[in-house]
């Protein structure tokens, strides 16, 4: 039976890396709320499609984000699910259509976070996402091209922190209160990060 995981953590924490990792070290499906949106984006429900919302701008209303994470979810033989569930009642329905093999929580301080967050840069040409402590391109000339995107300052950041911690704070509690969270030290480098959860998942 491949492991089916969920991956909790606060934007900076390390998900996406963790996530794509575990994907290819156990031949599974990594699944995001964006990417399963974007691959399902006319999929008709009686919220409408997502399309819909996204075209807008607006929020995906938490029913249709469920039954589209429950469409990625059936279609896996195992997953690791990452920015999802974000609140209490997505967590609920979460817990009706699947069992989980493991809740694992990436713990980083605000602090920390903030510092890998308001490092990041970005390539305009490329797309591609340096910092400027852990990851800086060799070649000089895209160095000078990097910018910080909007969303990446330190006011923005704290204030995405701030809405992070009140929607999915009682998430994290939920899992723990169940019994079925574990907590890893996210502060670590990535390769020692990846061992612990790798150690969990076995």
């Amino acid at each position: 039976m491949e492991p089916r995981i969920l991956l909790l953590g606060a934007p900076g924490a390390g998900k996406g890396t963790q996530s794509k990792r575990l994907a290819d070290a156990y031949d599974i499906e990594h699944v995001t709320t964006g990417d399963a949106l974007r691959a399902n984006k006319d999929m008709e429900t009686e919220y409408g499609t997502p399309r819909e919302y996204m075209d807008a701008g607006e929020l995906v209303p938490d029913g249709l984000v469920n039954e589209i994470v429950n469409e990625a979810l059936s279609s896996a033989d195992g997953y690791v699910l990452d920015g999802y569930p974000r609140n209490l009642s997505q967590a609920e329905y979460l817990t009706e259509i699947t069992e989980l093999d493991a809740v694992i929580y990436l713990n980083v301080g605000e602090d920390e976070l903030v510092r890998r967050l308001t490092g990041r840069r970005m390539d305009p040409e490329t797309g591609d996402i340096y910092h400027t402590e852990f990851n800086m391109p060799d070649d000089d000339e895209i160095r000078e091209r990097l910018v910080q995107r909007d969303d990446d300052t330190e006011d923005v950041v704290r204030e995405r922190l701030r809405v992070y911690e009140d929607n999915t704070a009682p998430v994290i509690e939920h899992y723990r209160e169940e019994g079925s969270l574990v907590e890893v030290d996210g502060e670590a480098d990535p390769d020692t990060v990846f061992d612990r959860i790798a150690a969990i998942v076995e």
